[in-house]
């Protein structure tokens, strides 16, 4: 670590100040920065790294959410068809996501593409006559938008047997079961990626990165800036920098700072926090028998988060499997975070959407209570359902990130538990804060490029415009209803990012 990341005296007003040094402040930094080189910006990160948090390879799935396995994203409507709308969406939101990686590729910013992304195919994987019809029609319906062309489907076990030896070693072949399967799926070191990015900004931008920095308020003033109280974690020393634009990236922590900035946008929110839990193997021999992300579907009463996986991952060039997750509960907002978090989080703004959210989901708090109580041998119960024959010394247990849930206020129910993302901004435009959990990481881009929408539009649509399409060529544009461009622009990300599919 750089001495001088630990011991340079922040200036006293910044036009942009970002909070957190994960995927998502370090995506705003990067495309403020190409968009106005002039813009004096600074990153405050509260430990000693970028990526520590929800971020770091092994606290998420690493699944480049493109929609292609995640069977949440395309519910059956009561009529018996599929809505694929919001798994559109999200595979339009992950090649923006790609398209900005090739551009950082191509300007030489960042090198060694496999360093973060590889290729590693997606797939659905259901049991039972029911879900099976489920999963025909899904791909039926899926195959007609060209986002999901190549999307193969089928139910004979000797075509699983070659996509998925391991998952069909000892199966019964009289058990119903059905699959779908995209090749151009990827896995993603989010990690390495966000710290590529961070290295950039640190040696060739005047973006000013401050590790070991935690900002602990934040207060308006009358002339429209931010006033922050930073704290120096090292040498204990506190000093207060001022901002024309804040944004708040900072995980868990987003949501008490969001509420000490006094916006109106900010009131009723709430957070419950949600741990993971996976099994791991880096025994090579089962690696090698599962070069895929097998996703199925959530059981009854559990969170979309909770959907059930065995995925191959690559972390540091080494491969190794992951199943799970499986629910853990603290209060802690961040995994290097307080207990005290969640206690402090309540306050007269949000208790009546917080109680909202826990009288609604009496199920989900048994579901929480059921998993926590878990033993390995249990676990190892449902990763036989994945994998007959599965051994429980070959697996460890492995804490994965910390994410906060979304509470927000409902008029009908009190408050309502929230498992995607959102972008809160004030009606100045001048602050912005990102809270959520699931797709996150995979859609940072889209992310970022939305609180720009929001805070800085008239640029946007004026002199940041060309270099916008330089950096995400489709922008503006509904990629389903354009399918050579969505065939071009597959191409060229396939190329600079070294994807072999």
């Amino acid at each position: 670590m750089s001495q001088s990341l630990t011991s340079r005296t922040p200036k006293p007003k910044y036009d942009v100040v970002l909070i957190g040094g994960g995927i998502m402040s370090a995506t705003l930094a990067t495309l403020l920065h190409e968009f106005d080189p002039g813009l004096e910006i600074a990153i405050f990160e509260r430990l000693g790294r970028f990526a520590k948090e929800s971020t770091a390879a092994w606290n998420n799935a690493g699944t480049g959410h493109s929609a292609f396995c995640e069977l949440n994203y395309t519910p059956e409507k009561e009529d018996g068809t599929i809505d694929i709308k919001k798994a559109e969406s999200i595979a339009e939101q992950f090649e923006i996501s790609k398209q900005f990686w090739s551009y950082l590729v191509s300007k030489g910013y960042i090198q060694e593409p496999k360093d973060f992304i590889n290729s590693c195919p997606h797939m659905s994987l259901v049991f039972g006559e029911k879900d099976a019809d489920y999963l025909k029609r899904r791909h039926d319906k899926m195959s007609e938008s060209v986002l999901f062309s190549g999307m193969e489907f089928s139910t004979d076990h000797e075509k699983l047997r070659e996509w998925i030896p391991l998952v069909m070693s000892k199966r019964n072949k009289s058990e119903v079961m059905a699959a779908t399967r995209m090749d151009m799926g990827t896995d993603v070191n989010f990690g390495t990626l966000t710290r590529k990015m961070g290295r950039h900004l640190l040696e060739d931008s005047n973006v000013e990165v401050f590790l070991y920095h935690e900002v602990k308020d934040i207060d308006p003033r009358e002339d429209g800036k931010w006033e922050m109280k930073v704290k120096d974690r090292i040498h204990n020393h506190k000093q207060e920098v001022l901002a024309d634009f804040v944004f708040i990236g900072a995980g868990g922590y987003a949501l008490p700072l969001l509420d000490s900035s006094d916006i109106k946008e900010s009131q009723g929110y709430g957070g419950f926090p949600v741990s993971g839990q996976w099994l791991v193997t880096h025994n090579q021999e089962l690696v090698e028998k599962h070069q895929a992300k097998v996703y199925t579907q959530a059981t009854v009463d559990a969170p979309p988060m909770s959907v059930p996986h065995l995925d191959l991952r690559i972390i540091d060039g080494k491969k190794a499997l992951l199943f799970g997750p499986f629910a853990g509960f603290s209060t802690k907002f961040l995994k290097e975070g307080s207990y005290l978090d969640l206690p402090e989080s309540v306050n007269t703004k949000n208790l009546k959407s917080l109680f909202g959210a826990w009288w609604h989901n009496l199920p989900l708090t048994k579901y929480l209570i059921q998993q926590v109580a878990m033993t390995k041998s249990q676990r190892i119960q449902h990763l036989r359902e994945f994998i007959k024959d599965a051994n429980e010394e070959d697996w460890e247990l492995k804490v994965a990130g910390q994410r906060v849930q979304i509470i927000k206020k409902d008029d009908k129910l009190g408050g309502k538990l929230e498992f995607g993302t959102e972008v809160v901004v004030n009606k100045n435009g001048t602050i912005a804060s990102l809270l959520g959990a699931s797709p996150g990481a995979s859609t940072a881009v889209h992310a970022m490029l939305n609180v720009i929408e929001k805070c800085f539009p008239e640029k946007l649509n004026g002199e940041w415009k060309g270099k916008l399409l330089e950096m995400v060529p489709s922008y503006g544009k509904n990629l389903a209803e354009h399918p050579e461009l969505t065939e071009e622009l597959r191409n060229y990300t396939k190329e600079k990012l070294e994807l072999e599919y």
